[in-house]
């Protein structure tokens, strides 16, 4: 039974597409489905549904993916070693991130990545948050970087920075001008959030609550970009992560004023698929990202795979000593999880 077929397997189904998958490897879409056909008389079985519209798995189809994922993976990373045994890494990491931290972070780091590693190829996707867990899980991602991590059976999570949020308004606003802002001031507010169904207008919305502060959201969006667009025309005011706005910051067209007396952070964290095997690019990959984490207190990258569920405010970071250790098992881990 050749891989190739099963890799195109794995694809229709992690892809939910016939023409999908087959774009991905080359072929047509008839092509696809004949190599599928080809594998299910072999196993005498039917691995897919298709007289159902999106096509399902059989219960023979999801044991066999679940093994052939595994498989192809393995394969995958083998081949990726033998070629670059000698050579410099010249494989390709998939890295699925939603939107903010691939705009604010990810360009200066593939760009660092592209220098050290010159064959390399690092391919970003910028997703919501609920696609980006989605990618990971399906090996459509090696690597995925999300805020508010939820770990899982199938998930892990790698702390990596954790960011302070503040009161960002127009030049123009009334509170502009001042050094900072008591949380009673922000009650009433004409304020300018994220969509309700994200985690971080959930946890905003928590912590004013618990300061008894109640603000009148007038407009809400799930895209930070047209978020910042819509504070700098004084539409209203908004609470942002500061490194999402430097560059408005230091263009002068927002200004960022601190809470006083309220702490708010904003976690980023990396995310892998438990058990997954990442190849050599890929681990590269992850090196260069975990060396660079930070966080307020000067603390490092720390592994959180072993806990089933995420601390949705942010774990403090660990001292840079265990951090460090725990990076490296993590690394070794990726391997052999």
């Amino acid at each position: 039974m050749h891989v190739k077929a099963l890799k195109v397997f794995c694809d229709v189904v992690s892809r939910r597409s016939f023409s999908r998958a087959a774009d991905e490897n080359g072929m047509t879409q008839s092509g696809a489905s004949q190599l599928i056909h080809h594998l299910e008389d072999e196993l005498g079985v039917k691995l897919i549904d298709r007289s159902k519209r999106p096509f399902v798995l059989t219960p023979e189809g999801e044991v066999y993916y679940d093994g052939c994922r595994k498989l192809v993976q393995r394969m995958t990373t083998l081949e990726e070693e033998v070629k670059t045994l000698h050579q410099d890494v010249s494989g390709r990491v998939n890295v699925a991130s939603i939107y903010s931290v691939g705009l604010s972070y990810m360009n200066s780091f593939v760009r660092e990545f592209r220098r050290g590693h010159p064959r390399a190829t690092v391919r970003m996707q910028y997703q919501h948050p609920n696609r980006v867990y989605e990618l990971v899980r399906t090996d459509q991602a090696d690597i995925g970087l999300v805020s508010y991590p939820r770990a899982s059976r199938s998930v892990k999570v790698i702390e990596w920075r954790r960011e302070p949020m503040m009161l960002v308004c127009s030049p123009d606003h009334p509170l502009a001008v001042r050094s900072s802002v008591t949380p009673d001031e922000l009650d009433g507010l004409e304020m300018i959030g994220f969509d309700d169904d994200l985690t971080i207008r959930q946890q905003i919305d928590r912590a004013l609550s618990a300061q008894g502060i109640e603000v009148e959201v007038v407009m809400d969006f799930d895209n930070i970009e047209t978020l910042k667009s819509a504070v700098q025309i004084n539409s209203g005011v908004s609470l942002l992560p500061v490194p999402t706005v430097e560059r408005e910051l230091s263009a002068g067209t927002l200004v960022a004023v601190p809470i006083s007396g309220m702490e708010l952070f904003r976690p980023l964290d990396i995310i892998l698929r438990r058990g997954a095997e990442l190849g050599k690019t890929a681990r590269r990959f992850l090196q260069l990202l975990i060396p660079q984490s930070s966080s307020p207190d000067g603390g490092e990258a720390n592994d959180k795979h072993s806990h089933d569920t995420a601390d949705s405010g942010g774990a403090p970071a660990s001292t840079a000593t265990d951090a460090a250790e725990n990076a490296r098992r993590d690394l070794v881990g990726t391997t052999r999880d």
